[in-house]
């Protein structure tokens, strides 16, 4: 067996070892990673075809899957801000979604879009329901 067999064997009975809380901190440092790559390459105007061609549907998908890991690892902890009790992970996404559109307005590159922001607000909103009817289940 070689060198690169044994890494993989080791690594994913480490994965399947590991707690439940361990294991969606690892998804959400991936997964943040992935999204910031995004993120450079559409600033850089360097997005590959497949990610441009369904916008909307990329937008939708990659924020619900953010806000999904996101609102698990923070065990869907709430803000108090007043009198309301926000969730904490899809509030603090949805204004960096926010800003980040709206800073898109300063690249050469890229450009503000309100259906872009109402995609991504949408699957904010879908992450976060996903998450709360699976806690109801359980």
């Amino acid at each position: 067996m070689g060198e690169a067999s044994v890494v993989a064997i080791a690594t994913i009975f480490a994965i399947l070892t590991m707690s439940r809380s361990r294991f969606w901190k690892l998804i959400l440092g991936l997964y943040a990673c992935l999204f910031c790559v995004i993120l450079v390459l559409a600033y850089t105007g360097q997005l590959p075809a497949f990610l441009t061609t369904n916008d909307k549907l990329g937008h939708l998908v990659l924020y619900a899957i953010a806000t999904f890991v996101g609102h698990t690892v923070l065990r869907s902890r709430k803000l108090k801000l007043g009198n309301w009790l926000l969730p904490a992970f899809p509030f603090g996404f949805g204004l960096f979604t926010l800003v980040e559109e709206c800073i898109q307005s300063q690249s050469p590159n890229r450009s503000f879009d309100g259906v872009d922001l109402i995609a991504s607000f949408v699957g904010i909103a879908f992450g976060y329901w996903l998450v709360e009817r699976q806690q109801k289940k359980s």
